[in-house]
């Protein structure tokens, strides 16, 4: 079983539905032990996706971005430009089997990677994702939802860096209609997503161990690369 770890990187806007099949293939692969575990880091065009635990209701704005139903757990949130996904590949077979303490580990993940930035990210047991203190409140600026299959986990995590943030407002993020979303721009905050992601990488290293450059994954039919703009 290999023990190599890839980190991929795909530019430009990559299709929902495009993404999900590159992952089963790939998750395939890793639990029949002919493939990599793989990181891989993308942005979508503007989209909502529903989780397993999704609410109807929780769609605010039907008809305003696609809405695409997503076998991870959770309930409903927004992928756009200016937000790093990273869906992560990993075989739980070598990771002790414990669905709880990796979703904590994909949680310091995230929490170390703001650190490298100065912010303060906070976890609750009751509130899946990365929280930051703002304004007087929490604001999630990371969500996170898996998926397992032979143990092999997809889907992954969404650190808002300088997203569009009143696209949220079409939904119920996470189903939490008192707690608002911020983004490291938000926060005052100017990086890049190439500063992002050399972050993310340290940190993932720090948690789950080395990673690999890999190519990124071959997509018939892939969105465009696009030119970021604000409604």
């Amino acid at each position: 079983m290999s023990q190599t770890i890839e980190w991929a990187h795909s530019p430009g806007a990559v299709a929902y539905e495009m993404a999900v099949r590159v992952m089963e293939v790939r998750v395939e692969a890793i639990a029949a032990g002919r493939g990599p575990e793989l990181v891989w880091l993308l942005e979508h065009p503007p989209l909502y996706t529903a989780g397993t635990s999704a609410r109807k209701g929780d769609l605010l704005a039907p008809g305003r971005f696609p809405v695409h139903r997503s076998g991870r757990g959770g309930q409903l949130t927004y992928h756009g430009p200016g937000q790093r996904v990273a869906y992560a590949m990993l075989d739980l077979r070598r990771r002790g089997q414990d669905v709880r303490c990796f979703v904590h580990d994909l949680e310091r993940w995230l929490v170390a990677t703001l650190a490298a930035f100065g912010i303060e990210g906070a976890c609750h047991p009751d509130r899946i994702g990365v929280w930051v203190e703002t304004g007087g409140e929490e604001k999630k600026i990371a969500a996170l939802g898996i998926r397992l299959r032979k143990w092999i986990s997809f889907h992954g995590i969404a650190l808002n860096v300088d997203p569009d943030l009143e696209h949220f407002s079409g939904i119920v993020p996470c189903g939490l209609p008192d707690h608002g979303v911020t983004s490291l721009r938000d926060l005052g905050l100017t990086v890049s997503m190439a500063d992002v992601d050399i972050a993310l990488r340290h940190s993932f290293e720090a948690v789950f161990g080395r990673t690999v450059a890999g190519n990124a994954p071959q997509l018939d039919g892939r969105s465009k690369e696009f030119t970021r703009t604000r409604e």
